[in-house]
């Protein structure tokens, strides 16, 4: 397996992934395809701000994916280009489950953060993930706090 920066050639293999993440394996093209064009227009406003990283199968296929967004914070006095980072939407396909694809991509997205400056990242875990998360580094915070809008 190979890890990578995704471009924008990707951008049909993450949608493809976004859907199958959304709405299970049994995925319609069509759907695929027309969310492609809605992804690639979201991307291409959000790229200095958002990376993503890819699995890929020894065939090129894109198997997994790891998202990232960076977020400026607030200038502080001799700190005027603060930032963090969040790591988002860490799938893979389930017939390549089980391999360190997960704890792979997370790892780029990461040291990708720390390149770009980020002072800290966090990432949103399911369940499964959180041991994972903590094998690298991400430890839970009493600091770290958020809420959930009504109704999500």
């Amino acid at each position: 397996m190979l890890i990578s920066r995704a471009t924008t050639a990707d951008v049909a293999g993450l949608a493809r992934l976004l859907c199958i993440d959304t709405a299970g394996e049994g995925v319609d093209d069509q759907a695929v395809d027309e969310f492609a064009i809605d992804l690639d227009r979201w991307w291409a406003d959000r790229g200095d701000s958002h990376a993503a990283f890819v699995a890929r199968s020894a065939r090129g296929e894109v198997v997994g994916m790891a998202w990232v967004a960076f977020v400026p914070r607030v200038p502080r006095p001799g700190a005027t280009r603060r930032m963090s980072a969040d790591i988002q939407t860490v799938f893979i396909r389930s017939d390549h489950r089980g391999r360190g694809l997960g704890t792979a991509l997370v790892e780029a997205a990461s040291e990708h953060a720390t390149r770009r400056g980020a002072a800290h990242a966090t990432a949103h875990s399911s369940r499964r993930a959180v041991p994972v998360n903590g094998r690298l580094g991400f430890a839970s915070s009493p600091q770290l706090l958020r809420t959930t809008a009504p109704g999500t």
